[in-house]
């Protein structure tokens, strides 16, 4: 099993955020294993503003999975 991603649990919302970029740069590595193309490429994308809106909604989305199986970290009194 691969332990990247042990659990969405995580106890603040700024951690989920830092945990929602993992999936997006792991699919990242999956899609292009080549290290020396994925560095020739991002000098492409990170020039062009559609190309990083459509990494923000992957982010945001992943985001969105973890806050909720986070129960969107409420605090019950």
């Amino acid at each position: 099993m691969d332990n990247r991603l042990p659990s969405l649990i995580i106890p603040m919302p700024t951690e989920g955020y830092d945990l929602a970029v993992k999936p997006a740069r792991i699919a990242v590595r999956k899609t292009q294993s080549e290290a020396v193309v994925r560095s020739r490429l991002r000098k492409e994308y990170e020039a062009d503003a559609d190309a990083l809106i459509a990494v923000s909604q992957v982010v945001a989305t992943h985001f969105a999975t973890i806050a909720a199986a986070n129960d969107y970290w409420r605090v019950v009194a």
